[in-house]
């Protein structure tokens, strides 16, 4: 096992003792108090967790380098900002939009992009930390400190992605790699949409899905949201076929990987402490399944690996229109940068070559 990979074990491995062993000795009967033991346990197990890492870092290099160089000052002046745009777009969506997506990882998966894993986990941690207990009304979520975990996981899975590169543009790709990456994304955006309006149509109910709200302007953050949507799919479909750009396959991938990973997470916290209903547009989808003869297990679960993929994606999309947007020698000074900037155009290096 790798240096690297024994504080990620190390890590895991605390944070879930903790999390285990706090929510066995303070588990209480009912409701409150298990919400409460369950929010103190994540609370207190993910900075345990991260302090495992960084003591076994230090144990084997006397050096604490994969930590301080994500967290520069870029990436802590970014971090607010982040935090800001997870909770205003969060919260304008829950409470205007009744369609089952969140859009309260922009910030988190921009963080990651940018800075790395532990950045995106921390970005992600904090917004739901101070979304339950520090936001002002109507801001506030009692449902966010619980799946600080999913924001965590979406952080880590965000800034591995695009270490690996899966975040760059990838234009003028040759027409092998296009025509498997158009089959492959096209395919599974046929699907995904199919399934998505199946399901919320059953769950709609005749509902009007048009943004609705006390605040003006989550109504408008509610459109923007309606139309990101609708446009996520376009958009890849022009990035494949307009640019040639491979990295609508990769945001793809990207995006229904963390999206089911968040699934798993979030669905037992979601049917084990609110009974599925957390205030959102998923709501609609978990009644749906009931309807249909789900226990609650389940319709939690099949409303997750819906949504979340979705969801996903779209922020993926959403962050990488976001990277686009900046200029090259800013994205270059973050400690991931190097990782975001467009691979050279596949018809320039022949011409090179030539």
């Amino acid at each position: 096992m790798s240096q690297a990979w024994l504080r990620v074990a190390g890590g895991l491995a605390v944070f879930a003792l903790i999390a285990v062993a706090g929510m066995t000795a303070l588990a209480g009967p009912d409701f409150d108090d298990a919400l409460d033991t369950f929010t103190l346990a994540m609370v207190v197990a993910i900075p345990a967790g991260v302090v495992a890492y960084a003591l076994i870092e230090y144990l084997q290099t006397r050096r604490l380098d994969s930590i301080t160089r994500q967290f520069d000052t870029r990436t802590l002046v970014l971090m607010p900002v982040a935090m800001a745009l997870n909770i205003v777009l969060g919260t304008a969506v829950a409470s205007a939009l009744k369609i089952p997506i969140y859009l309260d990882s922009v910030g988190t998966i921009l963080v990651a992009a940018l800075a790395g894993p532990l950045a995106g986990a921390a970005t992600g941690f904090l917004s739901n930390v101070i979304w339950t207990y520090l936001a002002p009304p109507p801001f506030q979520s009692p449902f966010a400190v619980p799946f600080a975990i999913v924001a965590v996981a979406v952080g880590l899975l965000a800034g591995t992605f695009a270490r690996w590169g899966w975040l760059r543009p990838r234009r003028g790709a040759s027409g092998q790699q296009l025509a498997i990456g158009s089959a492959l994304s096209v395919g599974a955006l046929v699907l995904m949409t199919v399934i998505a309006l199946r399901a919320w149509r059953i769950a709609d109910e005749g509902r009007d899905l048009a943004p609705h709200a006390d605040e003006t302007a989550f109504v408008i953050l509610g459109w923007a949201a309606m139309l990101l949507v609708a446009g996520t799919a376009i958009g890849l479909v022009v990035l494949l076929v307009r640019w040639r750009d491979l990295a609508a396959a990769y945001i793809l991938l990207a995006g229904v990987i963390t999206g089911v990973v968040a699934a798993f997470i979030a669905a037992p916290i979601a049917a084990g402490l609110f009974g599925g209903v957390t205030g959102s547009g998923a709501d609609f989808v978990v009644a749906a399944f009931r309807q249909a003869g789900a226990d609650l297990e389940q319709a939690v679960l099949g409303q997750s690996l819906i949504s979340d993929p979705v969801d996903k994606v779209i922020t993926f999309f959403v962050v990488y229109l976001i990277l686009g947007a900046m200029a090259t020698r800013t994205i270059a000074r973050f400690p991931q940068g190097e990782y975001l900037l467009p691979l050279p155009d596949a018809e320039d290096v022949a011409d090179r070559d030539a």
